[in-house]
C-alpha cells in the first residue's frame, strides 16, 4: 500500500491549534428534570422578591409552576414546559416548599416528592446589579458578585436623558391601555414614548414606574446590540467572519463554520447530546438550560454540539446567544477592562439604563440570552437608541446600517432578525412589517417603529396570558397620537 506524505504529518498538532472541543452531554432524565424545575422556581421567587422588589404575597400570586421540559430534537418541535393552571395552586404548597432569606438574600426551594426519591433543593441567589442567580444544589456562587461602580444617573433632566416629561391627554391611548390592564393577568405596565416624551405610562397590579421588571429573553436584542457596539469600538470585525469564541479557536474544529450572524439569526446548528437515563440518547436543541441548570452558562454554549450546516436551518436556542456572551466578555477582558462594570459601560449606561441590570451564572458570567431587569422607562430608552438609528444624544453608539441589519430578517420563512423579532409574518396586523421587537417570555416586549421614531414597552409576567389584540389596538393608537403631532 501506498504511503501519502500526508500519513506522515502529526494531525493533532497544527499552528493555532488550542483543541476540539469536548461535547457537554445533557442529563435528561425525571430526576434531572424535576431537578431543573425546583431551580428555576427559585430563581422565580429570586427574581420577583428580592431583584423587583414584590411582596410574598405578590409573588405567590405571579407565580406559575414551570415543570421544565426536555427541549425538542432535530424532527420534534421545540418542547414546551408544562405551566400549572390556577386550579392546580391550591396543591402546590403541599408539594414545593419556598423559603426567602431576606438577610442572605438567598432562596430555597425544596420539592418533596416519594416517586422521585429524597426531597429535591435547589437554590438561587439576588445580588445588586448581578440579578437572580441560579446556584442548583450548591448554596454559593463559584465567584463574588462585587459592588459594580455604575454612573449616577440624573433624573431631573429632559426625557430621555432623564426622567423629566409632560404627559399629554391621550384618550384612545389611555383606553387601549384600560383594555391591557383589565384583560393581562401578569401585566406590569405598557409605556408609550417617542424622543421628545412620554405619550402614555400605565401600570397593572405590582407595576410602578420605579420598579424593575424582567426582560427573559428581550436580553437577546440587548447582547446582539452590544456585538454591534463592539463592531462600533473595534472590538469586532465582520459579522459574517467566524465567531471568535474563546473555545472555538482550533482550525480543526466543526464550530469554525459558525459566524457571527448565524449565532444572531439563530442558525448556528447547535445542539447537545441527551441521555434518558434509561439508556436512550438523542439530540436536543437547549432553549432554557441555562435558567435551570446552575451551570457555567458560556462553558455550556461553547461545548454545544453541531447538529446542523450552520446556517441552513432556523431553531430558536439561548445556546448560541450565550456563545456571543463568551465572546463580548473575552473581547472586553482583551483590552484590560473589568468585565461586569465594562459590560454596562458600554451600552446601559451609555443611554441612561441606570435601572438595568443582568442576571448572572453559577460562574459570573452574565447570562446573554435573556433575564435581565429594568424599568419600562429604561426598556423604552434602549428602544429609542434602535428607532434612531443607533445615535444617542447626538453620539453614534452603533455602525451606519446595523439597525437595519439588526431589524430586518435576512431569510425567506422567517420573521426572525438578528436578535429581535420582526412583523414580517404580521402578527401585529395594524403595524408596518418593518416594525420590529426585543421579545420575551409571555409578552415583554420593547417594539421599535423607527419610521414613526416610535417605541411600545411592555412588561408581563412570565407563563401568564396576554391579549395580542388588546396590543395591537394600543399600537395602532400609539401610531395615530404620533400622526396628530402626540396630542389627540
Amino acid at each position: 500500500m501506498a504511503v501519502l506524505a500526508s500519513d506522515l504529518i502529526d494531525h493533532s498538532v497544527l499552528p493555532g491549534a488550542t483543541g476540539i472541543v469536548e461535547p457537554m452531554v445533557l442529563d435528561a432524565s425525571p430526576r434531572a428534570r424535576r431537578q431543573r424545575t425546583v431551580n428555576f422556581a427559585a430563581k422565580r421567587y429570586a427574581d420577583m422578591m428580592l431583584v423587583s422588589g414584590l411582596s410574598r404575597a405578590e409573588a405567590d400570586r405571579r407565580l406559575r409552576l414551570r415543570e421544565v421540559a426536555n427541549p425538542g430534537g432535530l424532527t420534534s418541535p421545540e418542547a414546551e414546559a408544562t405551566i400549572a393552571t390556577e386550579p392546580d395552586r391550591p396543591a402546590l404548597p403541599g408539594v414545593l416548599r419556598i423559603d426567602v432569606d431576606q438577610s442572605s438574600r438567598l432562596v430555597t426551594a425544596t420539592w418533596t416528592d416519594p416517586a422521585f426519591g429524597p426531597p429535591l433543593i435547589g437554590h438561587a441567589l439576588a445580588a445588586d446589579n448581578h440579578g437572580g442567580i441560579v446556584l442548583g444544589e450548591a448554596t454559593a456562587p463559584q465567584f463574588t458578585p462585587s459592588p459594580v461602580a455604575r454612573p449616577r444617573f440624573d433624573a431631573d433632566r429632559d426625557w430621555p436623558a432623564g426622567d423629566r416629561t409632560q404627559l399629554h391627554a391621550q384618550t384612545a391611548l389611555e383606553a387601549a391601555a384600560d383594555r391591557m390592564v383589565a384583560t393581562w393577568p401578569g401585566l406590569y405596565g405598557v409605556l408609550v414614548a417617542t424622543p421628545e416624551s412620554i405619550l402614555l405610562e400605565r401600570y397593572g397590579p405590582g407595576g410602578a414606574p420605579d420598579r424593575r421588571f424582567p426582560s427573559w429573553s428581550m436580553t437577546k436584542a440587548i447582547t446582539g446590540t452590544m456585538i454591534g457596539r463592539l463592531v462600533h469600538e473595534g472590538m469586532l470585525g465582520s459579522v459574517f467572519d467566524p465567531a471568535p469564541a474563546p473555545m472555538w479557536q482550533d482550525p480543526r474544529g466543526i464550530h469554525r463554520l459558525i459566524t457571527l450572524d448565524h449565532l444572531m439569526r439563530m442558525r448556528s446548528g447547535l445542539g447537545f447530546p441527551m441521555q434518558d437515563g434509561n439508556g436512550g440518547s438523542r439530540a436536543g436543541f437547549e432553549y432554557g438550560a441555562v435558567y435551570c441548570h446552575g451551570e457555567d452558562a458560556f462553558l455550556m454554549a461553547q461545548r454545544a454540539s453541531v447538529l446542523t450546516v450552520p446556517g441552513a436551518t432556523y431553531r430558536y436556542v439561548n445556546t448560541g446567544i450565550n456563545v456571543l456572551g463568551a465572546i463580548i466578555r473575552d473581547r472586553i477582558e482583551a483590552r484590560g477592562l473589568p468585565y461586569h462594570a465594562g459590560i454596562y459601560a458600554l451600552l446601559a449606561d451609555r443611554i441612561g439604563m441606570a435601572s438595568y441590570q443582568h442576571s448572572a451564572d453559577i460562574a459570573g458570567n452574565f447570562i446573554a440570552s435573556g433575564s435581565g431587569f429594568a424599568t419600562l422607562r429604561d426598556y423604552a430608552r434602549f428602544g429609542l437608541l434602535l428607532a434612531q438609528d443607533g445615535v444617542w444624544n447626538g453620539e453614534r453608539l452603533l455602525p451606519e446600517g446595523w439597525v437595519e441589519y439588526a431589524l430586518r430578517p435576512s431569510h425567506a420563512g422567517t420573521h426572525y432578525a438578528a436578535c429581535f423579532r420582526t412583523n414580517a409574518n404580521d402578527f401585529l396586523p395594524s403595524l408596518p412589517r418593518d416594525a420590529a421587537w426585543a421579545s420575551g417570555a409571555s409578552g415583554q416586549r420593547v417594539i421599535v417603529l423607527r419610521r414613526h421614531r416610535l417605541v411600545i414597552a411592555v412588561g408581563n409576567e412570565t407563563d401568564h396570558a396576554q391579549d395580542i389584540p388588546a396590543l395591537d389596538a394600543l399600537c395602532a393608537a400609539a401610531i395615530r397620537a404620533v400622526g396628530q403631532g402626540g396630542l389627540t
